[in-house]
Parts: structure tokens; sequence; C-alpha cells
């Protein structure tokens, strides 16, 4: 994997207005732009493939070498519930920091494209919808007035929550891999 940007991130003042400024990563999957925390970002890998893992979730695509450390990737097109990422020529691997219950923790997320480093006033982002969201409510944590659009801005923590994803890769993830029409069998039947 060749190491395409290292972000290095901080909260700046606009010296014009005097307010605070928040940065994020923004990002497409599809059509959509996104937008993450640029505190969670540690780097942009290109994407060079993955090792998949058996009877992981769904989202799960696999695992890298980052270093000597293995780092699980997640496919976010597959964790909100779209189709799978094709790689293509900008597919990326953002490398986002998380804190779980065994403190932080690396995971990949597999984006179709990485767009920009944006700063956006604190006071430029509203609170997310409550109904209508293509998302699970608690995966946006607000939508951030841009250019007279509105990017969605991820809780990343909620959408890469590593005790979810783990409790996916239990009864409930194994269940998605069986045949039509083949329920596991639940321990001690």
């Amino acid at each position: 994997m060749k190491n395409i940007a290292k972000i290095d991130s901080e909260m700046e003042l606009d010296e014009a207005s005097g307010r605070e400024q928040e940065q994020y990563l923004t990002f497409r999957l599809g059509e959509e732009t996104f937008a993450m925390g640029i505190l969670s970002v540690k780097e942009i890998l290109e994407y060079r493939g993955v090792t998949t893992v058996p009877m992981m979730p769904e989202c799960v695509r696999g695992v890298i070498n980052l270093r000597g450390r293995v780092v699980p990737v997640i496919d976010l097109s597959l964790r909100f519930g779209r189709d799978t990422t094709l790689p293509g020529r900008r597919t990326c691997i953002v490398i986002a920091e998380i804190d779980g219950e065994g403190g932080a923790q690396d995971v990949g997320v597999i984006v179709d494209a990485v767009n920009q480093v944006i700063e956006i006033p604190r006071g430029d982002i509203e609170p997310a919808p409550s109904f209508g969201a293509k998302l699970r409510g608690d995966f946006l944590a607000g939508m951030g007035k841009l250019d007279g659009q509105f990017v969605a801005i991820l809780n990343i923590g909620n959408v890469l929550s590593v005790d979810e994803i783990s409790a996916l890769a239990g009864a409930g993830g194994l269940a998605t891999r069986l045949p039509a029409g083949e329920v596991a069998a639940s321990p001690g039947t």
C-alpha cells in the first residue's frame, strides 16, 4: 500500500470573523459527499486490496498490514446498507482512530474518492434531521453548510463502533452468510 497523504489536524480560528473553525475530510460514496472530523483521520492510503477474513460481518471487507499492524477495513457503503464499493482509480482507504472499550484502535474505511479538507465554522453546523435521512440517526453528527449546500458530517465513532461491529461478527453476522432458508443452529441444539 502506498501512503498518499498524512493528515495533521487542528482546530483554527477564522481571523476575519473570530469564529472557531472545525476541519473535516470530505469524501465520496457513490454520488454523495460526506465529511468526518479531521481529528479522527490518521492517514489516507491508495486502495491496493485487502486480505479477507472468514466469518466477518459483510461490511468488514478484510484487513491490511499497516507498518506491521493488522488494521480491519470496513466498506462504508455496506455499513450504510448500500451496495459494495467497487474499487476504482480514486478508491482510498481512510485510516481513522476510533475509541473503544479496549482503547484506541485504527480502522480503515473504504471510500470511492477523497475530496479535500474543509473548514466549517461551528455556527454553520446544523443538527442532523430527525427523520428522512438515509442513515441511522446516531451515524450523523450534523449537517455542515458549505458553499450553499449541506454536507453530512458523520459521527465516525458511532459509524465505526468497534464494539457494535464485533457484535455483528457474532451469531447475527454469521446468519447472513448461510444459504437462503437455512438458519444457524443455537448453541446446544
